[in-house]
């Protein structure tokens, strides 16, 4: 299980569910059948992602250590490689399916350019998330691009809106990247990975995690106070708890590979609880 990061394929849904949430708030419409294709379609290419980040990775022997990695399990990286691409030709077909019924390659090519982002962190000889900047990759794949191309799914427009909330879901998103960092710094640095917190130090990463998460509300009141936002997407801060829990436990365990380890579950917690409470604000107040 842990091999397969159920909790992880939230990072998925969130930005369809998002771009969707406001394109009915703004059009008053929903297309059903693009939704469903468009949720399928992004779970099958994080699929793709993740598991050919267990093969690139397996290369480097960055992942050595790592138990859970499913090319470590399976000792069949062949097999693994040849599913996560299976998974990505399906996922790409369900985008086709959905510019091919609107007529429009706009779709398709927001989420090749999400696709591509995918694999230069990760695959060679780019390997960006060794240069440290696969947060953001990370931000720009599941921000803007990704929300940006759900929303247009249902509209076929462009939106203010639209872009300002996918800013919020990219920093939640590039949060459960960044705290997966914390617990195998001695791994990046010794395979030459400079990752945020290899750069930073954890010390310093922790501090910075509170101005981060923070950022999640204080956008938001931004944009409500605008007029961007409705009032009731004030609901994400509902999702404080865990942001809080996330910082205390970070700022406390930093240095303590085992302890903070969850740390990235927590993280999880936060993106999936601040993007429900926002899509649901948009929702209600359409109704």
């Amino acid at each position: 299980m842990a091999a397969l990061k159920p909790p992880m394929y939230s990072v998925a849904i969130m930005p369809i569910a998002l771009g969707t949430a406001i394109a009915y708030f703004e059009k008053r419409s929903l297309r059903w059948d693009i939704l469903g294709t468009f949720l399928a379609a992004a779970i099958l290419i994080l699929i793709w992602e993740n598991l050919s980040n267990d093969v690139f990775d397996s290369e480097t022997g960055i992942d050595q250590n790592k138990h859970h990695s499913l090319v470590n399990l399976t000792r069949n990286k062949s097999l693994i490689f040849a599913i996560a691409n299976v998974c990505l030709i399906l996922g790409i077909s369900g985008i086709i399916s959905i510019s091919w019924i609107q007529q429009d390659p706009t779709v398709l090519v927001l989420v090749l350019l999400c696709c591509g982002l995918g694999y230069v962190y990760q695959g060679p000889p780019f390997r960006l998330g060794y240069q440290g900047l696969g947060e953001i990759l990370c931000f720009f794949a599941f921000g803007p691009l990704g929300v940006s191309a759900a929303y247009y799914s249902q509209s076929q427009s462009g939106s203010w809106a639209n872009l300002a909330a996918s800013i919020i879901l990219g920093i939640s998103t590039s949060l459960i990247l960044f705290c997966s960092h914390f617990h195998q710094v001695a791994d990046d640095a010794a395979a030459g990975k400079r990752s945020p917190i290899v750069r930073l130090g954890t010390r310093r990463s922790a501090e910075l995690l509170p101005w981060l998460c923070g950022s999640l509300y204080g956008l938001t009141a931004l944009f409500v106070v605008t007029g961007l936002f409705p009032l009731w997407t004030l609901l994400l801060f509902a999702s404080l708890p865990p942001a809080l829990k996330l910082c205390r436990h970070v700022l406390a365990n930093h240095d303590k590979p085992a302890r903070v380890s969850n740390c990235k579950f927590i993280a999880v917690s936060l993106h999936f609880w601040s993007s429900l409470l926002l899509c649901a604000g948009f929702v209600l107040a359409a109704a």
